[in-house]
C-alpha cells in the first residue's frame, strides 16, 4: 500500500471504540485490522500502511482502556518475575468488543493482526470467532492460556490461517511465547507460519516483507 492517508478518528456507535480508516483505493478487496500495544494508542502503527498490499483497506483500532494522556491498552497487565499477570475481565471485555466491531463492518475478507498486546488480542480473536477473519497475526506477542475454554471447534478453525513474527532478543515477551503459541496453533490445527528475527520488542522491514506476503496470499491480493 502507497500514500495512505489515514481519517480523522472516529467512534464506532455499536462499541464506542474509536478508530482511523485508510486505503489506497476506491475498491479494496481486502482488510486488515491493526492494533496496537499497551500505551500506545491506534496512530502507533499508521507507518506500516506503506509497506502493506494495494487493494487493502487498513483499520487502526484504539483500545478501550486510557492509561496515560496518548496511552491506551486492551486490558491490564503487569510484568512479574513469573510472568505477566494481567486483568482476565478486561481482556475478556476487549476480545467481545472486538467481535462486534467487525461484525459491524461491511462485508470484506479481514485479518486482524496486532503488535504485542494487540497481537495478543488478534489472536484472542481469531481462534475462538474464526468465522469473522480470514486469518490473525501476533507480532511479538503471545497467546493467553486462559483463552483455551473458549477457543473454537477443530471444525471451525479449518477456515483460519496464522501469522507469528517475534524477535530473538525480545527482553518485554521472551521468544519462548511465541514457541508456545507456535505449538498450540498446531495443537488446535490452525495453518499457520512462524518467523523469527534478529530483533528485540519491535517491528522491523524483513518482518513486514513477510507478513506482506503472507497477507497477500490470505486475502487473495495481487502480488
Amino acid at each position: 500500500m502507497r500514500d495512505t492517508t489515514f481519517s480523522d478518528a472516529a467512534r464506532e456507535p455499536q462499541t464506542g471504540l474509536f478508530f482511523r480508516k485508510g486505503c489506497s483505493t476506491f475498491t479494496p478487496k481486502g482488510r486488515l485490522i491493526l492494533l496496537h500495544g499497551v500505551g500506545s494508542n491506534e496512530a502507533n502503527l499508521a507507518a506500516l500502511a506503506e509497506s502493506l498490499p494495494e487493494d487493502l483497506e487498513v483499520i487502526l483500532v484504539r483500545a478501550p482502556l486510557q492509561v496515560g494522556p496518548q496511552g491506551f491498552a486492551w486490558y491490564q497487565v503487569n510484568f512479574t518475575s513469573n510472568g505477566p499477570s494481567f486483568n482476565q475481565e478486561q481482556a475478556e471485555a476487549s476480545r467481545l468488543l472486538l467481535h462486534r466491531f467487525i461484525e459491524a463492518l461491511p462485508a470484506l475478507p479481514t485479518v486482524i493482526a496486532g503488535f504485542s498486546q494487540g497481537g495478543i488480542m488478534s489472536a484472542s480473536l481469531g481462534v475462538t470467532e474464526p468465522e469473522l477473519v480470514a486469518g490473525f497475526a501476533i507480532l511479538s506477542g503471545r497467546m493467553l492460556r486462559e483463552i483455551a475454554p473458549r477457543i473454537a471447534s477443530a471444525e471451525r478453525l479449518k477456515s483460519v490461517t496464522a501469522f507469528i513474527a517475534h524477535g530473538n532478543q525480545d527482553a518485554v515477551l521472551p521468544v519462548d511465547w511465541a514457541n508456545e503459541a507456535d505449538a498450540w496453533l498446531d495443537r488446535i490445527g490452525v495453518k499457520h507460519e512462524t518467523h523469527f528475527y534478529n530483533m528485540a520488542h519491535e517491528i522491523i522491514g524483513e518482518e513486514l516483507a513477510d507478513f506482506s506476503q503472507w497477507l497477500s496470499h490470505t486475502l487473495s491480493l495481487p502480488n
